[in-house]
């Protein structure tokens, strides 16, 4: 295979050789195939250029239909053959991940029109993949461990077998099992609190086997912004315990939906703590020969672990639209963790002296002693409400509090944009006003290059947009009403987004009994695994797709997708992570809420156009537009140019 898609002289730069090349590929390669020459996918190559020669971070700005996609791949493969490291595509999610790389995507377009091999490997997020150990447990439930058993017997032989395997077999992947819905698979999924360095079975997971795989890409390894951020949080931490950084030493990033990127962090840059796992690691130690005094501590810190996560489940307060819970402080709680922290620095200062005897299995302390430094750093963190911001969810794993250091742009910039590397972020959406610095602000990106182009797309004749005056009692009834009206209009066809699991369960209870939405055929997320719920969305033309998550990313162009309804302005919600931003705003309305309204707004309209033969109607449906005029301008100013609003259909 040549390294590179051209004949490279030494003796000229090769980004500018790369540049000569970019342009034969868009004016006379991809035309000659049938793809059409456009400007704003020609300017936004050139920009790419200076990024990659000065290796800075750049917000690359194009609008739908602009191409950016294949603009970014071409840069990024050649710059990974010249610095013979991959790039990292990271994507918002992994629904996106699936569109790069099926059959049809853009990697295998131009590898089919340039004439040559793109090595592009799938990284993706570990919750992506079966537990072997979690799988064992659910087969043997009474009720649902049919379906675990089935996808037991169903997997390779090599799993349970001890024979050297002859070559990679991937298996395990969440897209492989459709029909488990979200809660399902969570029984069955990795998750954080899963111990795999002790795993006997860590050779045989689709997991490591895929990880194995993935790092000996040649140009690509395509990942979620999950995954990347986990691998920037673990780098250290990983390198210290003897093992490989989650992903390789790479030549350059894209963050495709780049305006994702600081959700994705915040997940990430977190510490998480479990009762249930905390018994299960410090019970090792009971295998062991220890003293007396130390197991006596251990049956009681594990009895002082469950009544601090109690009380933390009476202290935890549910937040409309999010999975994260505020956790209330008082004395007692305060109290519970002083109490419980002293005890684990007794625990920790006798498992040193406990080391030196040689009675305990050298691994299996080493892990224990890790998760308690950890837990005693969370938990004195969470101390300190002032450095931290900290929450409570319900996991599969039971009660769990996430504690997250609030300076993350900190971090982000320390860990990953000090680096010399070309860094893109990619979007249709990454400013607001004209101005990217709210995104580089909540990034901690203090210097970076910039370009907006628009879409090519004629959105006057294309796009119809639909915003009704909602009275301001009824809501309810008035949205569910409207969007009756407007899927008969389209006979279907038409996705559904809703700012919020409670908002779309209750759309989902209403439409079952509801009389006008009777013989529609609605696909609901979280029913079954997303990639397949939008085949199905694309494949059945006049089905309906209700999502909380495909604001961004989803792209089904033709007829399936004619009708965007937005039940809600995605305001996001008061948990939290939010309020911390928002208490450190000047004008949290308009530095914080209004900003990322908007710009998940953006997105959703622009899932309807998506090629230049697509006509569709978009409708936002909200009360505070009626009364709000202000509000009212900043909505309409985020709708393209020539798009005119319409209050009745």
């Amino acid at each position: 295979m040549e390294r590179y898609p051209f004949a490279y002289d030494p003796s000229e730069p090769f980004l500018s050789q790369v540049s000569d090349w970019v342009a034969d590929v868009f004016y006379e390669t991809l035309p000659e195939a049938g793809f059409e020459v456009r400007d704003e996918q020609i300017y936004m190559a050139f920009q790419l250029e200076r990024a990659f020669a000065e290796k800075q971070t750049i917000f690359a700005e194009a609008g739908v239909g602009t191409g950016k996609t294949l603009a970014y791949l071409l840069y990024a493969v050649c710059y990974a053959r010249y610095m013979r490291k991959p790039a990292i595509i990271a994507c918002a999610n992994e629904s996106l991940i699936e569109q790069l790389v099926k059959p049809q995507g853009d990697i295998a377009k131009l590898a089919r029109h340039l004439g040559f091999t793109i090595d592009a490997r799938l990284s993706k997020s570990p919750d992506q993949y079966l537990c072997l150990r979690k799988l064992d447990e659910a087969r043997f439930h009474p009720e649902e461990g049919e379906a675990f058993q089935t996808i037991y017997t169903e997997l390779p032989s090599f799993v349970h077998s001890h024979e050297a395997m002859q070559s990679f077999h991937p298996y395990g992947d969440r897209s492989g099992y459709p029909e488990l819905d979200d809660e399902k698979w969570g029984q069955v999924a990795w998750d954080s609190f899963q111990d795999c360095f002790s795993c006997d079975r860590q050779h045989r997971c689709g997991q490591t086997l895929s990880r194995n795989h993935y790092r000996q890409s040649a140009d690509l390894i395509i990942c979620s912004h999950d995954f990347y951020m986990e691998h920037v949080w673990t780098y250290e931490s990983r390198k210290r315990g003897g093992q490989l950084p989650l992903l390789p030493s790479h030549s350059s990033v894209i963050f495709d939906e780049g305006h994702l990127l600081e959700t994705a962090a915040q997940k990430a840059l977190t510490y998480k703590l479990n009762h249930g796992v905390f018994e299960e690691i410090i019970t090792r130690l009971l295998k062991g020969e220890i003293r007396e005094s130390l197991a006596v501590a251990i049956e009681d810190a594990i009895t002082q672990s469950e009544e601090l996560f109690a009380r933390l489940r009476q202290q935890s307060l549910t937040v409309v639209g999010s999975t994260r819970k505020e956790v209330r402080f008082d004395e007692s709680l305060v109290a519970l963790i002083a109490r419980f922290t002293d005890l684990i620095d007794w625990i920790e200062e006798e498992l040193a002296l406990e080391s030196g005897l040689y009675t305990l299995d050298e691994f299996q302390l080493r892990i224990v002693e890790e998760h308690l430094e950890m837990m005693q750093l969370a938990l004195r963190l969470f101390r300190e409400p002032e450095r931290v911001i900290s929450w409570v969810t319900e996991e599969a794993a039971g009660t769990t509090l996430v504690v997250m250091p609030r300076l993350v742009q900190e971090v982000l910039h320390e860990r990953v944009f000090s680096e010399r590397m070309p860094i893109v972020f990619s979007s249709a959406t990454l400013s607001v006003d004209g101005s990217f610095q709210y995104i580089a602000d909540s990034l901690g990106i203090s210097g970076y290059l910039s370009f907006s182009v628009p879409s090519p797309y004629e959105y006057a004749e294309q796009m119809e947009a639909i915003v009704p005056r909602l009275a301001a009692s009824s809501v309810f009834a008035q949205k569910l009403d409207a969007a009756g009206k407007l899927l008969k209009r389209t006979d279907g066809r038409a996705l559904l987004l809703f700012p919020s699991m409670e908002e779309m369960a209750q759309f989902k209870k209403a439409a079952a009994d509801d009389p006008a939405l009777a013989g529609q055929q609605f696909y609901f997320e979280g029913d079954q695994e997303i990639s397949h719920l939008i085949a199905r969305f694309q494949e059945e033309e006049k089905s309906s797709l209700c999502a909380v998550t495909l604001w961004e990313g989803l792209d089904v162009p033709g007829p399936s997708l004619s009708n965007v309804i937005i039940w809600s302005l995605p305001f996001p919600p008061n948990d939290p992570v939010f309020a911390a931003k928002r208490k450190g705003a000047a004008d949290p309305y308009e530095e914080v809420d209004l900003p990322y309204m908007l710009l998940r707004l953006r997105q959703g309209i622009g899932r309807l156009i998506r090629s230049r033969e697509d006509r569709g109607i978009v409708a936002v449906f909200s009360e505070e537009l009626s009364r709000d005029e202000k509000l009212r301008k900043h909505v309409r100013d985020v709708f393209p140019t020539g798009v005119a609003w319409q209050e009745t259909w």
